[in-house]
This record gives structure tokens, sequence and C-alpha cells, in this order.
């Protein structure tokens, strides 16, 4: 029996490996306000209920709409409280996201989300990269990571992580400052990423997989649900099959946090339930089999 602990270490903190994202409580195409505020109030509210003490959120998702949300409903918010941010990315007029990785664009990022959190200081900042489109970043990684270690010398950020990213990005970060978490796109069906699982595994890092259960592009939960080997070990923990593949990625790194998003509570409290799931060695031998898809890159 693999034993999944319901609590991790996200650099210096102690958080609940199943944490929420929050980019679903915007509108479509993660733009506007929710189509129904008050439902994604009530996610807000039952998530830290629950014991959620760790909240994935962007500036660009809105733009600021998510962001002034988790502050109507949660400030002043819980001591545990955790909340993440990411820059590196930002909206155009039309709503394309489009590349904001100058130390400039990152630092005004971050101020933004301050204002926006009615935070004083941000508990961790990803630096995402990738946004707008798979052309080289030409901003040197040091001055990214040195806007970035400026905010947190004068007290605007606590943690850094990066997202989006490989390995020898991570190794060539590990060199200027502590990295808390990398968030990454891993599942049960999408293991390309497994290089930099074992590197975070070596360093102690937090890995934060986006894309646990899939993407539309690679059938998403449907696809999950198809596949016989975690239909079998679904059935036989009276589970769904987006819970068995949630519950793998627990097992697989003790460091793992997840931060499935959703706008309907009955869908939070099912991922909620994921840590209770204790997958033994031959649920996992049988996940092994697991047809691995590709997952999309932008």
């Amino acid at each position: 029996m693999t034993t999944i602990t319901q609590t991790s270490r996200l650099g210096d903190r102690t958080v609940r490996r199943i944490g929420f994202g929050a980019m679903q409580l915007a509108g479509p195409w993660v733009l506007g306000p929710p189509q129904d505020p008050d439902a994604a109030r009530a996610v807000l509210r039952r998530a830290v209920e629950l014991g959620v003490n760790h909240i994935d959120t962007a500036q660009p998702y809105g733009p600021d709409v998510v962001n002034e949300l988790i502050a109507e409903v949660l400030h002043p918010y819980p001591d545990d409280l955790v909340i993440a941010t990411k820059v590196g990315g930002a909206r155009d007029a039309e709503g394309g996201w489009i590349r904001a990785s100058r130390p400039e664009q990152l630092r005004a990022t971050v101020e933004q989300d301050l204002r926006s959190l009615r935070l004083e200081h941000i508990d961790l900042v990803n630096m995402r990269f990738g946004v707008g489109g798979p052309e080289p970043d030409t901003i040197p990684l040091a001055e990214q990571l040195g806007a970035l270690t400026d905010l947190r010398d004068e007290g605007k950020l606590d943690l850094i992580g990066l997202s989006t990213t490989s390995a020898d990005v991570i190794k060539a970060a590990l060199e200027t400052t502590p990295i808390a978490e990398v968030q990454n796109a891993f599942s049960i069906a999408n293991r390309t990423d497994e290089p930099v699982v074992d590197l975070c595994r070596e360093h102690g890092i937090a890995y934060v997989p986006y894309y646990p259960l899939g993407s539309a592009f690679t059938g998403g939960p449907k696809a999950l649900a198809a596949d016989p080997s975690i239909a079998s070990v679904a059935a036989k923990h009276n589970a769904s099959a987006s819970q068995i593949a949630l519950a793998w990625l627990l097992a697989h790194y003790d460091r793992m946090l997840l931060i499935p998003g959703t706008s309907s509570v009955a869908h939070l409290e099912e991922n909620l339930a994921v840590d209770s799931i204790q997958l033994d060695a031959e649920d996992l031998t049988a996940l092994d089999h697991v047809t691995h898809l590709g997952a999309p890159s932008f």
C-alpha cells in the first residue's frame, strides 16, 4: 500500500496537497466575470471550509477578475493560506495571450497582483515561460530572476517558482535562487516531463502539474475513463476515473501538489476526496499500463 499524505511542503510552508486552481472562475476564454458569480464565490468559500490552503491564480485571469473575486470572498485571508500567482504573460486588447517577460513587466504584474489581491506580499510567484508563442524568449533568464529576487528582497514576494520550463532552465535557475515549485504539464497519460519530476525529487522542489487530467487535445477525462486500466482501478475503489488519475499523481511523488480547477462545488468536493484514496502496489502496476498520450505545446 502506498500511503498518500494529505499535506506536503511548498518552500517553507506546509499545504494541503490538493489545492485550488482559480483560472476557471473567470468567464469564457478566461476573460471577464464568471457566468455565475454566486457559484464562483461559493466554490472559493467551500474550498477554504474544506481545508484548502493553496490557491493558484494570475493577473491575466480576467484580467484581474479572478484576483478581485478571491479578495472579495476571502480577504482578510486565513493565516495559513498560500496564494501563488504567475508572471510572464498578459492579455492584449482583444483578449489574446502575449508575452510580458521583461523585468519591468514582471514587476508591473506583481504590483498589480498585490493591488487586486489586497496583499502586502505574495506567497509565491511563478516565472511562466512560453506565453505568446513558441519562439524563444530573448530576455536572459538572469534578468528575469533578478527582477523577482529584487521583489523578494523588497518584501513583495516570498517564494519563486518556474512554469512551463525545462530541466536545463531549472538547473540554471538554481544557481541563482532557491526554486520552490515547478508547474509543468504532467499526468498519468502524459509522462514526458518525468525527467523534470525526477529533478524536482532530487532537489526537494514541489511539482505542480497542469493538465493533470489531460487536455482537450488529448481527450481529457473522457479518455481517462475509456482506459481499461484506470476503469478497473476506479471500480475497485468506487471512484471516478478522474479521481484515480489524481490519486496516481499524489502517489507518484510526495511533493506533488495538485491545483484542479472548477466552478462547481460538487466537483470541488469530488476533487478533494481524492486524498483519501490509497492506491496499493497492484493498482500502481495496473496504472503503469495506461496509454501515454502526448500533451499540446503552447
